[in-house]
């Protein structure tokens, strides 16, 4: 199955550039919420744990999670665990939780596009062409759900 859960054009703005990660983040949180029953939380009822480590390059995900969720720093509803993971479990105290993980193969798949040819020279999001930027964030919402996450259900997940 390929969800369409696509940011809206405003979630790029307020992140600043298009890259394929800010993206990914917003489709893994939506697939999150799909899978509790919640929708984007507008008070402070629904919690999500990125398992990003300090300066990981790949935080644009929080962005696209932030804007997906609802969750934000300032509503105190998201909590970096810096375990390093490209994962994230998100938890609503009626519904449960879930954690989704990124699939290395996945990773893998996106280092060979032109995209990060550029990022390995040293430039900047921004500055990339902008046809090598649409090709790789197309592709991502293109790629099935299965072959960009792993779903888990954490039953046991206690938050206090």
């Amino acid at each position: 199955m390929t969800t369409q859960y696509i940011p809206p054009e405003w979630a790029f703005e307020f992140h600043g550039h298009q890259c394929p990660f800010m993206p990914t983040g917003y489709r893994m949180s939506r697939l999150a919420m799909a899978q509790l029953g919640v929708e984007r939380e507008p008070d402070h009822g629904f919690f999500v744990f990125p398992e990003l480590g300090e300066a990981h390059p790949q935080t644009c995900l929080m962005d696209g999670i932030r804007f997906a969720t609802g969750a934000t720093y300032g509503k105190v509803l998201i909590s970096k665990t810096f375990y390093g993971k490209l994962a994230a479990t998100f938890y609503h105290p009626q519904q449960g939780a879930v954690r989704l993980a990124i699939k290395p193969d996945f990773i893998d798949a996106l280092g060979r596009f032109e995209f990060f040819v550029y990022r390995k020279q040293g430039v900047q999001p921004s500055q990339i062409p902008a046809p090598v930027r649409d090709e790789i964030i197309h592709w991502v919402y293109e790629q099935s759900d299965d072959a960009l996450f792993t779903v888990e259900s954490r039953p046991d997940f206690q938050f206090k």
